[in-house]
């Protein structure tokens, strides 16, 4: 099998806010691009996240440059006390290993 992360250029995350997440996966070829965007779905990132698929605000792919953007909002605001990331980043773990064939 392949990986996500075999087949990516950049695979990231930050906040969009203290309310939203965003992760970005840009994809070093059309074939592997065109696997990833068969292959996720709000269900498939709620289930890697173990978040509500409620909470799963968009997957965007832009064709152009290969770029695949999703939106989640975050169950604790990263001003609150209780966030474990202030920033939103190195929350790609969950995407890096995901088979993509």
């Amino acid at each position: 099998m392949v990986k996500l992360y075999e087949v990516a250029k950049v695979i990231r995350t930050k906040n969009a806010g203290p309310f939203k997440l965003t992760i970005d996966v840009f994809l070093k070829d059309v074939e592997s691009y065109a696997k990833v965007k068969d292959k996720l779905s709000r269900e498939l990132v709620a289930k890697l996240y173990n978040v509500s698929e409620d909470l799963i605000e968009g997957i965007y792919f832009v064709d152009t440059i290969l770029g695949v953007k999703i939106t989640m909002i975050k169950e604790i605001p990263s001003d609150d006390l209780r966030t474990s990331d202030v920033y939103g980043a190195q929350q790609h773990g969950p995407l890096i290993n995901l088979d993509i064939e």
